[in-house]
């Protein structure tokens, strides 16, 4: 069972995954930093002054020990918008990569190499076609 295990984990696409993974976690709190520190306070800015970070509907207010209970739409329009420039930017690397692939596949095989028999023959017809 090991033995299957180590042959599974070492195949390429397994690592290919990982790599993959590991890239995309870090692209979306890159994205996500960039959201929430640069693009959306413009667009609060461009909109008024509001912050959406503060952007909730209070259901109950706080009283005492008890903490309000509020749906935090700001957040959840930080989100979307995460998302769709993140779901964009896999969406343009793809068709980046998609575009380079059908590029290599339009380009013609290399001839393959004839034979070293055949080119021997050849030769030795050429020999013979010169005496005579």
């Amino acid at each position: 069972m090991l033995n299957e295990f180590k042959k599974f984990a070492l195949k390429g696409n397994v690592i290919d995954l990982a790599v993959g993974v590991i890239i995309g976690g870090a692209f979306g709190k890159i994205v996500s930093s960039m959201v929430n520190d640069i693009l959306m306070p413009i667009v609060g800015i461009l909109l008024g002054g509001i912050s959406f970070k503060d952007l909730k509907y209070v259901i109950t207010p706080a009283s005492g020990d008890i903490a309000e209970s509020a749906i935090l739409y700001g957040a959840f329009i930080q989100s979307i918008v995460d998302f769709v420039i993140i779901a964009l930017s896999i969406f343009l690397f793809i068709k980046l990569l998609s575009s380079m692939k059908k590029k290599e596949e339009l380009q013609p095989p290399a001839p393959a190499a004839p034979d070293p028999e055949v080119v021997l023959l050849e030769e030795i017809r050429d020999l013979l076609k010169s005496k005579k």
